[in-house]
């Protein structure tokens, strides 16, 4: 059987089927062989991966063909628009296709000044080059500013990946649900937060760090709320202590009527205050 070379990075790219759809490929392929030819760059398998484990572990034929690329770039954009084209894929991994697709195709062709990109396209050659992230919104039919904002989503994907490729798993698969603003804004991080991020996904402590969060927030919004009222009863108790601390001092005997009314005034304050929140 033809020796395959298997790239991490493009396998990654490569995303496995769940249970029974990969059941009933395998299936399929017991019935019929492997049909479709596996696709390689350079001996390395670009796309057909379930294919070939299915083939490999039950001892299968297959057929390869060769593609050509000039660059790593080139192969990830063609196996992106491939799986794109093909996979019933989450929002997150959508986003992070596309995301990776711009920052590749960046490596590529560079991209256009914000001058140019304010004047829509630049002649270069006698043809007109539009702006990155205003092509590749045209082709997936999204904004410029989405295309912008998933290539920080994937650079932030990227390096959580470095960490822990489960924690990443978890994040594209929405196995657990990240909040996409944080993702983009942790691309410029200090790798320590990142690297925080992931052991927290990848130890099961981020759905409860979350919550924790999301109390902490709710409990500072209720009390910034409350700070009105909050600082009325500070100035009740206040006056309250003044008063009655002076007519503690004031008393020649035990007799406490003359604190009733400072009490009753008091606890009618505070009974208003109540009815108010």
């Amino acid at each position: 059987m033809q020796s395959i070379i298997i790239d991490e990075q493009f396998k990654f790219l490569l995303p496995a089927l769940d249970e029974e759809t990969y059941r009933l490929l395998e299936e399929n392929i017991l019935e019929h062989g492997c049909i479709h030819p596996l696709i390689l760059w350079q001996g390395i398998l670009i796309d057909g991966y379930n294919r070939y484990k299915i083939c490999t572990e039950h001892n299968i034929p297959f057929s390869t063909i060769e593609m050509e690329f000039e660059s790593r770039e080139e192969v990830v954009i063609w196996i992106i628009e491939t799986q794109i084209g093909r996979r019933n894929l989450t929002d997150m991994q959508l986003s992070y296709f596309r995301g990776v697709h711009y920052n590749n195709d960046k490596k590529i062709h560079g991209d256009i000044s914000r001058t140019a990109l304010n004047n829509a396209f630049r002649q270069s050659d006698g043809m007109q080059t539009e702006p990155t992230a205003r092509r590749l919104g045209d082709h997936y039919k999204v904004s410029s500013r989405t295309i912008e904002r998933n290539a920080k989503l994937a650079e932030t994907l990227t390096a959580i990946g470095e960490f822990s490729p489960n924690a990443k798993m978890k994040i594209l698969t929405e196995e657990v649900p990240v909040n996409r603003t944080k993702l983009q804004a942790l691309s410029g991080a200090p790798l320590d937060e990142i690297k925080e991020l992931a052991r927290q996904i990848e130890n099961g402590e981020y759905d409860r760090y979350e919550l924790r969060e999301k109390a902490r927030a709710e409990a500072d919004r209720i009390a910034e709320a409350m700070l009105p009222e909050l600082r009325q009863l500070n100035t009740i108790i206040r006056d309250f202590a003044g008063s009655f601390d002076l007519m503690l001092k004031k008393m020649e005997t035990d007799d406490a009527s003359e604190l009733k009314p400072v009490v009753r005034s008091f606890i009618n304050q505070l009974e208003e205050l109540y009815g108010n929140l």
